[in-house]
């Protein structure tokens, strides 16, 4: 009585070889790792920050020796931002999730196996009843044929996700030298605000002295009393400018808020002339990352209206089955499913991508008649800042000298306080200005320089796959 009871316990073929075939596929499966999160300190120094030189977006930093020991160049910090930048980070991850997304739109889609089994009931062996069972296989055709148009959206969604990043990196490159200049700019004013409290002291003793003793009316020493209140407050304005400035550049550079910044050399120079400029005008188009990305967003869209082309006609899967009824006899066949096209046609989706189609056109364009504006605007402001900083040099030049030539006859007792005072204060105002017709020079160059684009820095990055 038992025997026949364990014989009809044993698996079935079938179910053996679906467990096998199970078993297979789970060996093949994804596992999850837990990813902690982090405290978000930043790094306290910038020897915990690691700066690979070989994944530089500008050719020339490959060679370039990296040592924070010695202080940080222009060109140290910029590889710092491009390496450790936090939003540079984010951007990066957004690559790779592009690239994620074009390998899964290169997939083939999974076939669909279905099984099913009727078990009979009652005295089905006096009847001769069996069990019945059908076992198929369906592959959805339409997603293979659409399987080029996905590709092609995805691989170029991917590359404009690419040069976005190296647009982005660039742009970071350009923050880096500015901030290391404002950073150097702040800190050689700090130097000369705390020079001018200094030497402005003996002459505030001496008016303050002079007011105690009655020997000064408070409207013959108000001159004396604000040179030295100004000058406090400048000192203290430009210290505000430097916290914000220091605070900018950690922040670029992934740095914790009390990580020390030892900045050296000069800040960096650029001087694109006109025939730099009037070459990228005329090759603006596969020069600069961001348009170039634009380019392969509306690649990436016209693949998509393709697909949704495609998609209008009848979604097709095949299959093939086969069968047992309960009276033993077996079957084999075949199953071909198709949509109907009668009422959508997939007309919403092909309305809907020509429109975007037509947006990132038009987008794009925009973009390149505002970016050959920006060019020539910032070369005729280049040219304006050059003349006029030429001019404030040799202005800073001569009040400085009348500065000193004032301090030395105060000392000596020749010229009265007040005329100190003055020359003190308008040799002190050209040398700020001066200093903050520097930075605006700068700012425009970098700007400048920024939106001319390089074509050895494009390559080497959209040359990878």
């Amino acid at each position: 009585m038992l025997s026949p009871m364990i014989s009809a316990a044993r698996p079935r073929p079938i179910f053996r070889i679906a467990l096998i075939a199970t078993a297979a596929l789970l060996c093949g499966c994804a596992t999850y790792h837990p990813l902690p999160l982090g405290n978000g300190a930043g790094a306290a120094s910038v020897a915990q920050l690691s700066v690979p030189a070989g994944t530089m977006p500008v050719p020339a930093w490959t060679s370039h020796r990296f040592d924070p020991a010695n202080g940080l160049d222009v060109t140290d910090v910029a590889m710092l931002a491009v390496a450790n930048n936090p939003d540079l980070k984010v951007q990066r991850d957004g690559l790779g999730i592009s690239r994620a997304q074009a390998f899964a739109a290169g997939l083939l889609p999974d076939p669909q196996l279905s099984f099913g089994e009727d078990l009979p009931h009652g005295n089905s062996g006096e009847s001769g009843v069996t069990r019945a069972y059908s076992l198929g296989i369906a592959e959805d055709v339409s997603s293979i044929l659409l399987r080029s148009s996905r590709k092609h959206a995805a691989n170029a969604q991917a590359k404009q996700v690419n040069l976005d990043l190296l647009w982005a990196e660039w742009q970071t490159i350009a923050q880096a030298r500015l901030l290391f200049e404002q950073v150097q700019n702040l800190r050689t004013q700090q130097t000369e605000f705390d020079a001018e409290q200094r030497a402005l002291a003996p002459v505030d003793q001496a008016v303050q002295a002079a007011v105690r003793n009655g020997n000064l009316s408070y409207d013959g020493a108000s001159a004396g009393l604000n040179a030295m209140a100004d000058a406090r407050k400048q000192a203290s304005d430009n210290a505000v400018a430097l916290h914000q400035a220091e605070s900018d550049l950690r922040q670029l550079l992934g740095l914790a808020p009390t990580a020390p910044l030892d900045l050296v050399g000069e800040p960096y120079r650029a001087d694109p002339d006109d025939a730099q400029l009037q070459a990228a005008l005329a090759d603006l188009p596969r020069r600069r990352p961001d348009l170039l990305a634009l380019q392969a967003g509306y690649r990436a869209q016209e693949a998509t209206l393709r697909g949704a082309i495609l998609a209008q006609f009848p979604a097709i899967s095949v299959g093939l089955n086969n069968a047992r009824d309960n009276t033993g006899i077996k079957s084999s066949g075949y199953t071909i499913n198709l949509s109907l096209p009668l009422f959508d046609r997939n007309r919403g989706n092909i309305a809907i991508e020509t429109a975007t189609r037509q947006q990132l056109k038009d987008d794009y364009e925009a973009r390149l008649l505002a970016t050959r504006g920006d060019m020539l605007r910032l070369a005729a402001d280049l040219r304006t800042l050059d003349a006029r900083q030429q001019t404030q040099a040799a202005h800073a030049k001569q009040l400085d000298a009348a500065r000193d030539a004032a301090q030395l006859a105060w000392q000596q007792g020749l010229i009265d306080w007040p005329t100190y005072l003055s020359i003190r204060s308008n040799a002190l105002a050209a040398d700020t200005d001066l200093i903050a017709l520097r930075q605006s020079r700068s700012t425009t160059a970098i700007a400048l320089e920024a939106l001319l684009g390089r074509t050895d820095f494009v390559m080497q990055r959209t040359s990878k796959p």
